[in-house]
């Protein structure tokens, strides 16, 4: 059932007071722009009111104007309460929003990046250099440039709007700062770039001896070319969308329990936090995907580098997947070699990614292979076991040393017997000494470990041992003033008897 309105619920009660219709009528303009705002974004949005979880999901079920909810007692709520109730509303909206825009700019960006990997793949094979074909793939990166560039601006415009409703409606000029600009400048440098089609002044390249060659022009073009082949890499830059998907799109940010923990122990929901949180649940499968797709990407990046020069090597794509899977791993064969600037730049950046991504590797099998706090008592403890059976057998080995070199030193002994038995005995000492040392190293090393939940459970059994003694002890405390009061009330009767005594044997006390 929807919720009464404003205006529903100032109609059915009866009153609306002086001030009341005055804030209805300065804000009149502003409400009607805000329900029909609502009423579009509620037409493709039934919720259901059972299956909602806050405030929002139960005030906004199936009602396309901004509800005001009544109270237990059948009374409605203060303006304020009204006014942060459309406030929380229109926030949930503008999340969605951005969620909904930052996935179609990485569609919009990808789609843009497949387009110039097809248009660099089937330019060597266009016969004109005029060709339909390479027109109609240009001038599809140009568009999906526009769209990619026109949804950044709405992403921010939400965002904008956002950062409104979060300090209650302040100014919008507040929330243009200089970082802000810098940002959204920054974005749209990045994701205007695509190559601005020099395809129409460009033929075959003429040495078809190479894998793949690139389209290119006479000499005088070459600067041209070169300009084509920067946009086109350039144009990888566009995956930075992929973080912010990852950050709106997890788990982390839409759960409510995550964001109010969070929000107490003063913790900013950043990329870095999410990436953390995914490399902790699954640090194998991130890492993996990462690798695979970096591979594929500077793989081709180099065979497009490599297709203007004569080689027949560093072109093919087998060669290219061959050398940076070596230059990722640091091994560095030798055999294969690029030849371009570009194609070296492409290798060195690799270098540095595998260099990165071995420490990864390395920090997640060590975790993997690293005993948790059972395993490792279980094996402290039978360690310790086996080195007390050692140092026993090492004691008795001394005792025998010591009884054999006391009858090695009676008269009839020989003296070499008595070195040898003497020896034998520093030897065994030394032995037991050493057991001895490293048993108290492993006591000192177990000592260090602290089992914060055995420890737990022994101040929990402590502290319920004390509340049991001091109830005990309230217990006998009250049952001796019991017993005071007891024997007060017995003294009192006392002295009244023995007056009473006294009155009777000696009227004349009085």
């Amino acid at each position: 059932m929807p919720s009464l309105s404003r205006r529903d619920s100032a109609a059915e009660s009866g009153w609306v007071d002086d001030g009341d219709a005055e804030r209805g009528r300065d804000g009149g303009g502003l409400e009607c722009a805000l329900e029909m705002e609502l009423t579009d974004r509620s037409l493709s949005r039934k919720m259901d009111c059972m299956n909602c979880d806050d405030l929002l999901h139960r005030n906004c079920a199936e009602s396309a104007e901004v509800s005001v909810p009544l109270s237990t007692m059948g009374k409605r709520v203060t303006h304020m309460e009204g006014d942060d109730l459309c406030r929380l509303i229109d926030r949930k909206f503008l999340i969605e929003d951005k969620k909904r825009l930052c996935a179609l700019a990485l569609g919009t960006a990808l789609l843009g990046i497949l387009l110039m990997i097809v248009h660099a793949e089937i330019c060597p094979y266009v016969n004109e250099p005029g060709s339909k074909v390479s027109l109609v793939i240009n001038c599809s990166i140009s568009l999906s440039t526009g769209c990619l560039l026109i949804l950044i601006i709405a992403f921010h415009y939400k965002d904008i709007r956002l950062f409104i409703i979060d300090h209650k409606e302040v100014d919008w000029r507040i929330a243009i700062t200089g970082h802000r600009v810098l940002v959204i400048t920054l974005e749209l440098l990045v994701c205007i770039i695509h190559p601005v089609g020099s395809y129409w002044e460009v033929g075959l390249y003429t040495n078809t001896s190479s894998a793949a060659p690139l389209c290119v022009s006479s000499h005088h073009d070459k600067t041209l070319v070169d300009m084509e082949l920067l946009l086109s890499m350039l144009m990888f830059l566009r995956l930075y969308l992929v973080h912010r998907a990852i950050l709106l799109h997890s788990k982390v940010l839409l759960s409510a329990s995550y964001r109010s923990i969070g929000s107490l122990n003063n913790i900013n929901f950043t990329f870095r936090f999410v990436l953390k949180v995914l490399m902790n649940k699954h640090p194998a499968r991130v890492l993996l995907v990462f690798i695979l797709l970096f591979w594929l990407t500077a793989s081709w990046m180099l065979t497009l580098c490599e297709r203007r020069t004569e080689a027949l090597t560093t072109g093919q794509m087998d060669t290219a997947l061959w050398l940076i899977a070596i230059t990722f791993l640091t091994v560095g064969y030798g055999d294969v070699a690029p030849k371009t600037s570009c194609g070296k730049g492409v290798c060195l950046f690799t270098g540095v990614m595998g260099v990165a991504c071995t420490a990864m590797l390395v920090a997640i099998v060590t975790e993997k292979l690293a005993l948790n706090k059972g395993e490792k008592h279980v094996h402290f403890f039978m360690m310790d076991i086996q080195i007390s059976k050692r140092i026993r057998h090492a004691a008795a080995n001394v005792l025998r040393e010591c009884w054999l070199l006391h009858r090695a030193n009676l008269p009839k002994g020989s003296r070499n017997e008595h070195r040898r038995h003497l020896r034998c005995l520093l030897e065994a000492i030394r032995v037991f000494r050493h057991l001895r040392l490293k048993q108290r190293k492993l006591r000192d090393y177990v000592s260090e470990m602290v089992d914060l939940p055995k420890m737990q459970m022994i101040m929990c059994d402590l502290s319920a041992n004390w509340n049991n003694s001091y109830r005990e002890l309230e217990q006998r405390i009250l049952f001796m003033e019991q017993k005071l009061d007891h024997l007060t009330r017995c003294f009192q009767q006392t002295s009244e008897l023995l007056s009473e005594v006294l009155r009777h044997r000696n009227p004349e006390i009085r």
